[in-house]
């Protein structure tokens, strides 16, 4: 697989000032964002994020979902830390894109969940593909991480290469009567560390 990256820019951001590189595979339409702060180069134990893009969370506060709110407290704990990365994959709706994402939505308005939407409309489960956070830590010789995740397949990706989890830290955010049930499947389907 072969990345390119582009120029590193500066992006002033309301948690503070970080830094931002896009990246993508060749032939590939997809772009992807490293955002980060520090010098982390041929570093240990880098506070990291993995962000699938969830445009109604992220940009539109949707309470549908807690992916916003994820989002907005990594950003907060690798400011706090003033070190740190978070790598946007644009992987919208668990990879089957916005389009289909919204389809889903309104499978779940009549009473499926993610899960069953996403099979109704001829999709697996989840379709992401991690392959490039791998490529793009590698890049920055990453040694290990600190990952900011409830997702245990978050965690078995980063297993057979040479970057090393040192430890998990949750990313726990309130419920709401619109995400509660979504919530649920992702902690009793998808085995979330909820």
């Amino acid at each position: 697989m072969k990345i390119k990256f582009s120029n590193k820019a500066k992006l002033p951001t309301k948690y503070g000032d970080f830094n931002i590189i896009s990246f993508k595979q060749e032939g590939d339409i997809h772009e992807h964002c490293l955002l980060f702060k520090g010098d982390l180069t041929s570093k240990k134990n880098v506070l990291t994020r993995i962000h699938s893009e969830c445009l109604t969370g992220d940009v539109f506060s949707s309470k549908k979902c807690d992916c916003g709110e994820q989002l907005d407290e990594s950003m907060r704990a690798i400011a706090k830390k003033e070190e740190g990365i978070i790598l946007y994959l644009r992987q919208e709706g668990r990879g089957i894109g916005l389009f289909n994402k919204i389809n889903a939505y309104a499978l779940q308005d009549k009473g499926q969940d993610t899960i069953q939407a996403n099979h109704s409309l001829g999709f697996y489960t989840d379709l992401r593909d991690f392959t490039i956070a791998v490529k793009a830590l590698e890049h920055l010789k990453i040694k290990s991480i600190e990952l900011l995740s409830n997702n245990p397949e978050k965690i078995k990706i980063w297993k057979n290469t040479g970057i090393n989890i040192t430890k998990r830290i949750p990313l726990i955010i309130e419920t709401n009567k619109h995400n509660q049930d979504y919530l649920d499947v992702k902690r009793e389907k998808l085995n979330h560390l909820l």
